[in-house]
């Protein structure tokens, strides 16, 4: 017994510092990392100093500027074509992409930038893709496509938005394709279609006639680059099996606009049994104005779930006098339908 009780002291003992141990190492490697990150911002701000009176000077046409800049340390090119790229992110003037095309092929920077799509590493392939989207290089729109089957996401996420920022209409496949990939960011692959506009509208009809599956997708694609070209599709749509579908149809006809025929549909689907599908229905007759009984039917649905109750207060005040009317009238309730009339017609409400 006491042979045992020796033993399991010392095991308590080297557990104990084998846990003092695993956490000072921890928290040495944390001091460590942090210590890094600092001596590395530090060295950044250094260099981004020196060098942002040179960047502006050899941009505003500064061939002195430029020189200093082409003798830099190799070190530092890197830090420089940070200084060019960063404000193209939201500064796309012409004039300036092409003065900084013209440093970056002074500082051979593409190079660099061709280097590090290769590598190992994800974030120097990620910070590549990103210079070849705000540079404009559409001579590297392949190797971009390519980099949406990179094996990190951030990676992927770079290439779309390098692609949003090429607009090469070579390209245009590749994204409408990749419009279901649960891999990319949705927000991102959206953005991606917005870039090019109407320019997508055809190819999504041509891939949703052979691919009824993700008709749900192709609805919100056409939300954002739709025109009235899609109107006979998407009411088409709205008869769809799947309520998801017809929901997304009458969103994208809500973007693209109704006329009388998506109207009248509209008015028929607020009696649908699924709430999603009259929640969309109600919101695609904002600002519709042709029909009477628009009005009147989206007056029934103002104590409906709240969804459609909110998107068809909300049409209702874009119909003008008709609209109105029927927000008057149940002002005065003290259910649902009247706090959403009194809201709605109130000046803040007024304004959202």
């Amino acid at each position: 017994m006491r042979g045992t009780s020796l033993d399991a002291e010392s095991v308590a003992r080297i557990l104990v510092w084998m846990s003092s141990a695993f956490v000072l190492a921890m928290t040495v490697g944390v001091v460590i990392e942090r210590t890094a990150f600092e001596l590395l911002r530090v060295r950044r701000l250094r260099i981004a100093n020196l060098y942002s009176p040179l960047v502006g000077r050899a941009l505003a046409g500064d061939d002195g500027a430029l020189g200093f800049l082409v003798a830099s340390p190799a070190r530092h090119r890197l830090a420089v074509a940070r200084l060019l790229l960063e404000p193209l992110i939201d500064d796309r003037d012409p004039t300036r992409i092409t003065r900084t095309r013209a440093i970056v092929d002074a500082l051979s920077i593409i190079s660099i930038v061709d280097r590090y799509l290769r590598s190992w590493l994800w974030w120097r392939r990620a910070v590549a893709l990103r210079a070849l989207g705000v540079l404009r290089l559409r001579d590297h729109t392949a190797a971009v496509v390519a980099a949406l089957d990179d094996s990190h996401p951030d990676v992927r996420a770079a290439a779309l938005d390098a692609l949003a920022y090429l607009r090469d209409v070579a390209s245009l496949p590749a994204i409408v394709v990749r419009l279901h990939d649960a891999s990319l960011q949705p927000a991102r692959r959206l953005a991606a279609l917005a870039a090019f506009g109407p320019e997508c509208e055809d190819f999504l009809l041509e891939l949703s006639q052979v691919d009824a599956e993700h008709l749900v997708n192709y609805s919100r694609a056409l939300a954002i680059c739709g025109t009235r070209r899609s109107r006979p599709v998407l009411a088409r749509w709205t008869h769809d099996a799947r309520p998801e579908v017809r929901a997304a149809a009458f969103e994208a006809l809500a973007h693209v606009g109704v006329d009388a025929e998506e109207a009248t549909l509209a008015i028929e689907a607020l009696e649908s049994p699924d709430a999603p599908v009259r929640a969309m229905a109600a919101y695609a007759l904002n600002g519709w104005k042709g029909s009477g009984q628009a009005a009147v039917q989206l007056g029934r649905h103002l104590d409906d779930a709240w969804p459609v109750a909110v998107n068809a207060a909300q049409s209702l005040r874009s119909m003008g006098a008709a609209g109105i009317i029927e927000l008057e009238a149940r002002a005065s309730r003290s259910d649902l339908a009247g706090l959403l009339a009194r809201q709605i017609l109130s000046p803040v409400g007024a304004r959202c």
